[in-house]
């Protein structure tokens, strides 16, 4: 096999060989990139950690809910039917109330978990235009709508490495308060 200067093993420049391909196209895993990096591990504990605040809340006040209604139907016998209707529709209301409340947490949850996503992607942008400027590359695509493509072009684990280097955790990024509820 003829070996072609600056052309290493594989076909590739030995730049590439040293993690760095040199290629006009490059792949990246995006869901790798957010969960394998420092940023994104990050977040994801904060959401866990908000859901199971969120989850240990609605098993409490499920449990008072419970308690609140089997006292309502013990007292079903005793009170004046009228009374007990107020009750009944008091009940019912406080219930449809917190179960709006609680869906309202779940919501923002979510939704900061989403804008603490955009962020991540905002914020690594220069990270991977960098990698585009050193690679000579013109594009960097998703991994996963590429039929087929080299593994050397693939630069997830080059830009996981940079953006942990650079940005860490992500807290000094510009992002939602993940401190709440």
């Amino acid at each position: 096999m003829a070996t072609v200067p600056g052309i290493g093993l594989g076909g590739f420049s030995p730049e590439q060989n040293l993690g760095i391909p040199k290629s006009l196209i490059l792949t990246i895993h995006s869901d790798r990139l957010y969960s394998e990096s420092a940023y994104g591990q990050r977040i994801a504990r904060e959401m866990e950690g908000r859901s199971a605040v969120l989850m240990a809340e609605n098993r409490r006040i499920e449990a008072e809910l419970r308690a609140e209604e089997l006292d309502l139907a013990e007292r079903r016998a005793t009170t004046d039917p009228e009374a007990f209707r107020a009750l009944a529709q008091a009940f019912d209301q406080k219930v449809q109330e917190t179960r709006t409340t609680q869906e309202a947490k779940f919501v923002e949850i979510t939704t900061a978990r989403d804008e603490a996503r955009r962020a991540f992607r905002q914020t690594s942008i220069p990270i991977l235009e960098q990698i585009m400027a050193e690679t000579g590359a013109a594009a960097i695509l998703e991994q996963s709508t590429v039929l087929l493509s080299a593994d050397a072009i693939d630069v997830t684990d080059l830009a996981i490495t940079r953006i942990d280097t650079i940005l860490g955790e992500g807290l000094d990024a510009r992002e939602p308060d993940s401190n709440q509820p």
